[in-house]
């Protein structure tokens, strides 16, 4: 009999008892143990583990992707007149006098280029969940990492949240941009348990790879195998909704964590539009759309053309500058180069909301990340629905 991997997520005591806290706002829940198991499983064993008590979710493991930048913008990107990345000005990080200073922030990507003159200074614990070794042979984690945190880079600014000291870098991709929600999901794990304030997560379950696999590998013929495959994706964004239910709902074993994640883009305007990939459509997350800017003096946003639809919020995704493996930076577009601005901007919210209220909940963190967004920027006749809640805004102290 053929097996497969899964992904089993268990809690210590009775599964309704869980879920149930989960559902009342979960103080109930916060000393409850939660364990994650892999194994490769038959179909009966699979049945026998889904019919036990304990468990919470059961999902085979599937393909993740990196969420490939659009283009290459070149080495430049666009500026303000003071050597600020102009995504970092949008979102009002310029402006303010927070850092982030005293947040634990996470990038879960293709790693880091530590040494790097953005990070320097940092305190940067990195692990590898994809067997290649810390580092980044991708340059796409470097990049949003620069974004997130970054120091200056030859006295350009490119960190939105340039005074956070600790990063957690856990490498889920490899150097092709390839790896699995069970990779994906221990990184996570691995995040909030080390005291992650925000997890940025440009990244994507892979569908159309998961189908290829049942056809190249399996020998199914495709309708089947897309079919095998959207049961597969549908469980797997279930066990990421409840892994975000079980964030927000403050277990002991979690830190206090604002999960953002890429929307996509997966989308071509005008001729059509896809909707927000998983895992950043799993409840619980803030999915983050990219916005682009008009050429001239005053600010002016669209949508940008690849960006998916239905984001929570939206933030400059388009010529976006930061840093770049083997030193200096590039510019890049996409829904990818987005998040680490959301991210940022939650990092300096945690920062202004825990100085003021130590005990705030990630609900009252998150709901003011995304009230704070604003729509007054955007050209005549965008619609407005591709945008979520608009453009996110740093605190201004």
């Amino acid at each position: 009999m053929s097996k497969q991997r899964y992904i089993v997520l268990k809690a210590k005591g009775d599964r309704e008892k869980v879920l149930g806290g989960i559902r009342a706002g979960a103080d109930a829940i916060k000393d409850v143990e939660i364990a994650v198991e892999s194994a490769a499983l038959s179909s009966k064993e699979a049945a026998d583990a889904r019919r036990d008590p304990t468990t919470l979710r059961a999902a085979p493991v599937m393909p993740v992707r990196l969420i490939t930048p659009k283009a290459d913008e070149g080495a430049a990107g666009t500026l303000d007149e003071n050597g600020v990345t102009w995504g970092v000005t949008a979102v009002g990080a310029a402006t303010t006098t927070l850092t982030g200073a005293g947040v634990t922030v996470a990038v879960l990507d293709t790693g880091i280029e530590a040494g790097h003159e953005a990070f320097v200074g940092k305190n940067i614990e990195q692990k590898d969940f994809t067997g290649e070794g810390d580092g980044d042979q991708n340059g796409h984690g470097t990049h949003c990492a620069g974004t997130v945190f970054g120091g200056p880079v030859g006295g350009l600014r490119i960190g939105v949240a340039p005074g956070v000291q600790k990063a957690l870098i856990g490498k889920v991709l490899d150097g092709q941009g390839s790896g699995s929600t069970e990779q994906i999901l221990d990184g996570l794990l691995w995040a909030v348990r080390g005291g992650a304030n925000v997890v940025s997560m440009s990244i994507g379950f892979d569908f159309p790879g998961l189908v290829r696999v049942l056809v190249d590998q399996q020998g199914l013929a495709l309708e089947p195998a897309t079919s095998i495959a959207l049961s597969i994706f549908r469980e797997n964004v279930r066990l990421f909704d409840t892994i975000a239910d079980l964030v927000r709902a403050h277990s002991s074993m979690f830190a206090n964590t604002i999960l953002v994640a890429a929307a996509g883009n997966e989308s071509e305007r005008p001729q059509y539009e896809i909707a927000t990939a998983p895992p950043a459509s799993a409840d619980g997350f803030i999915s983050v759309g990219a916005l682009e800017k008009r050429p001239g003096q005053a600010l002016q946003l669209a949508v940008a053309s690849f960006s998916n639809a239905g984001p929570v919020v939206s933030a400059p995704g388009v010529a976006v500058t930061s840093a770049r493996v083997g030193g200096g930076v590039r510019a890049l577009n996409g829904t990818s180069m987005a998040t680490p601005h959301v991210a940022g901007v939650s990092a300096l919210w945690f920062q202004k909301i825990k100085t003021t209220n130590p005990n705030a909940h990630i609900r009252q963190l998150d709901g003011r990340l995304i009230g704070s967004a604003v729509l007054d920027h955007f050209v005549a006749g965008e619609e407005l629905a591709n945008v979520g809640a608009g453009l996110v805004q740093a605190p201004q102290n």
